[in-house]
């Protein structure tokens, strides 16, 4: 496994435990897809959770990619978590998504 793998892999599994613990037993890392990829969490159902652990932000590219991941998902909506830099607290990593997709999330939870 390489080193930028490994990294993906334990960022993964962090994101996991954490979602576990906030009362989503069900979350599990999943298999790779190659190009019909869902995503790297499931277990939350209609939701597709991208992991990114990387020295370089990407947002752009890695929203691309949770937008096609979505599809392949036939999943409602997605966010990107990526890992800040110095802290493995993931609580305080960030959740990304585009502003459209996160006002449809806004109406729904004000009804």
């Amino acid at each position: 496994m390489t080193a930028s793998r490994a990294k993906g892999t334990a960022a993964e599994t962090a994101v996991v435990r954490f979602l576990r613990d906030l009362a989503w037993p069900h979350a599990e890392r999943r298999a790779l897809h190659g190009n019909a990829d869902q995503g790297d969490i499931a277990g939350i159902p209609g939701v597709v959770c991208e992991v990114k652990a990387a020295k370089t932000i990407t947002l752009a590219a890695w929203l691309d990619e949770l937008d096609a991941e979505i599809v392949n998902a036939h999943a409602d909506t997605g966010v990107l978590v990526v890992k800040r830099k110095g802290t493995t607290d993931v609580s305080r990593w960030y959740a990304v998504m585009p502003f459209g997709r996160w006002c449809v999330l806004l109406n729904e939870a004000g009804r």
